[in-house]
């Protein structure tokens, strides 16, 4: 495993990032392929031994219980100070006034939520997992420093919006001296590249190291076109992101060719481009199989030419942006 400063703060994270939205009660209703502490403790103790110790949850992911099996992992099969620990804060909890977005009352209510449900006494990165457009940039960036202040939080992310959004959130920090983002965690793959346009620029110039989520584009450019699997088949957030097969044709076929000419799989060819970007710290890799994560590792191997980099980046189409 290859290690990276998380943009240009002191923060030394694994170049994979283990994605934590894989793990949850299914009986809660939140993703019908999630994996239990049981049916989880492969891919845990994998990571550990590939050496990939960044690992990213969120308070929302199975509703808490994702948050929950990754401490009792935590505790069970690593230290905690060997993992760097993520997690986020905004999306509904409960129907209360602390229960959802980043007023002060929620980020202070949903910080200590997550610490229990972890099972630690600090998070080294709290994301903040959208913009909030209800809550004035100052409270939420005072009280995001706060808990920073506080030995809670280590770090701060943010995630999924668009430039200006994050600019001014930053701009903010700044000018009152408070503690500024050093990651964000923009969704980037070959079938989704409008953070090229909208947010690496920013990023580049702040120092802030991107961590993409969906860097396989939720599985569509790891397998051939028409290949199903149960996560594919149940989930409404790639059907909406990806829904148009013949601007994806292209870039998926492109994939395919240059894996097969080097004997390797899809995803780790897919995966390489990724992380070539010089302003991505560390892609994020849900694995719900055994293959997942080693195919990651083995991506860090592999440097692709300008050649089958034209060749993949020529097949894209432009799109409008999502996740925002």
């Amino acid at each position: 495993m290859e290690y990276t400063r998380l943009g240009h703060s002191g923060l030394k994270v694994s170049r994979i990032a283990l994605g934590c939205m894989s793990f949850g009660d299914t009986s809660r209703g939140f993703n019908e392929w999630a994996l239990d502490d049981a049916g989880g403790e492969a891919i845990f103790r994998q990571a550990l031994e590939l050496g990939i110790t960044f690992w990213d949850t969120a308070n929302v992911y199975g509703f808490g219980t994702s948050e929950e099996i990754v401490g009792r992992a935590i505790t069970k099969y690593a230290r905690r100070e060997d993992i760097v620990l993520a997690t986020k804060v905004h999306f509904k909890m409960h129907d209360g006034p602390g229960g959802s977005g980043q007023s002060r009352k929620a980020i202070m209510e949903q910080v200590d939520a997550s610490l229990k449900r972890l099972g630690t006494d600090y998070i080294d990165l709290y994301q903040i997992h959208r913009f909030d457009p209800e809550t004035p940039v100052e409270e939420t960036m005072e009280a995001l420093h706060d808990v920073v202040k506080s030995g809670k939080v280590r770090y701060l992310g943010a995630s999924a919006m668009h430039a200006w959004q994050f600019s001014k959130l930053q701009y903010t920090a700044s000018a009152q001296g408070w503690t500024r983002f050093v990651s964000m965690q923009d969704q980037y793959s070959l079938l989704y590249r409008e953070e090229e346009r909208e947010m690496f620029g920013l990023l580049a110039d702040q120092g802030v190291g991107s961590i993409p989520y969906s860097p396989l584009a939720k599985g569509r450019v790891a397998r051939p076109l028409g290949e199903h699997t149960k996560r594919s088949d149940n989930d409404p957030v790639g059907a909406a992101h990806f829904a148009n097969e013949d601007a994806e044709r292209p870039v998926v076929e492109a994939v395919a060719g240059i894996a097969a000419e080097r004997g390797v799989p899809m995803a780790q060819v897919a995966l390489a481009w990724v992380l070539k970007n010089p302003v991505v710290s560390a892609p994020i890799v849900g694995a719900t199989k055994q293959h997942h994560l080693p195919d990651a590792a083995a991506a860090l191997d592999i440097k692709l030419t300008e050649e089958e980099v034209g060749r993949l980046e020529n097949a894209y189409t432009i799109r409008q942006p999502v996740g925002y």
